[in-house]
């Protein structure tokens, strides 16, 4: 059988057809053979070293944007939580936003405990809405909440101190105080989060 590669024809015997016949009809043994050739591969080194840095640097990027999507999450986790006791992303989102609430109450100044209260205050107000429940004012808000809230008490006079510190620049707050409001707002945000 005549084969024409290259502008060449070439005699081939299918039944006795090998690597080495197959390697010559394509002239692949030219190509490795002048590839490989020391001089190219020494020329070719900063080629090679640009590509290997770019690999890396597109693979890391790859798997930045995998793990900062929700891609991933929806596509391959997506039904997971049912069968597996992994908190859930609004759980997570939950306490890393109010850690970063408490943390303003570690530097000791009066002003950062009363941006801490307000956030809380904030903060609980959403996690009610996100929950369902219904109401134009905080006391509406409160009453929907009234069978899932222990504290409600607590809770309405945290909402107090928070409109004190809003409207009144000149309250005073302590430490103490800050710190007992923001424990209420957690325990009824920890109680309408797990509800």
């Amino acid at each position: 059988m005549k084969v024409f590669i290259f502008g060449q024809n070439y005699d081939v015997n299918l039944s006795t057809i090998s690597w080495d016949a197959l390697y010559d009809v394509f002239r692949i043994k030219e190509f490795i053979y002048f590839i490989s050739n020391p001089a190219i591969q020494d020329a070719l080194l900063p080629a090679k070293v640009v590509f290997i840095f770019f690999t890396i640097f597109f693979f890391c990027a790859l798997m930045y944007f995998y793990t900062k999507s929700s891609y991933i999450h929806y596509h391959f986790f997506q039904g997971f939580g049912d069968a597996m006791p992994i908190q859930s992303s609004s759980v997570m989102a939950t306490g890393s936003r109010w850690k970063k609430i408490v943390k303003k109450t570690s530097s000791g100044q009066e002003a950062d405990y009363k941006l801490a209260i307000v956030e809380a205050d904030d903060f609980f107000n959403q996690v009610l809405l996100e929950k369902g429940f219904k109401g134009e004012s905080f006391e509406e808000l409160i009453q929907a909440a009234r069978k899932v809230i222990l504290n409600t008490e607590d809770i309405t006079a945290a909402h107090n101190l928070r409109n004190s510190v809003v409207y009144d620049p000149d309250y005073k707050l302590d430490s103490e105080d800050a710190k007992k409001v923001l424990l209420d707002y957690e325990d009824a945000i920890k109680t309408i989060s797990a509800n």
